[in-house]
């Protein structure tokens, strides 16, 4: 995940997720790619960012609060959320956030 997502024009929301991971991988590479691929087929998914080095983050990008809600109690999402409870991470902190503006740069070739 090196790209930086596509967003509309404000206003639109992000979800934060930071973590502190335990150790070893105990299927959380897997888990965390079918994530990413049952996100991006909900509605009101517009995209996703991760980063991890040391502590992980990833920020993904929602057309509503409703479609937040929804993705939150997707089944197969709440089989990873209890997996990740229980075996995947250390702590963890979830902030679900407005965006109200957003610019960026683009360098051109």
């Amino acid at each position: 995940m090196s790209e930086i997502a596509k967003t509309p024009k404000p206003p639109y929301y992000a979800v934060i997720f930071t973590s502190n991971r335990t150790e070893g991988d105990n299927g959380y590479s897997e888990m965390s790619d079918e994530m990413e691929k049952l996100a991006s087929e909900q509605p009101g998914f517009l995209g996703v960012e991760s980063a991890r080095e040391g502590v992980g983050i990833t920020v993904s990008y929602w057309e509503s609060l409703e479609d937040i809600q929804q993705w939150k109690q997707n089944e197969r999402h709440l089989v990873a959320q209890r997996q990740g409870l229980s075996e995947w991470y250390q702590t963890f902190k979830t902030r679900v956030c407005k965006v109200e503006r957003d610019y960026g740069f683009e360098k051109s070739n």
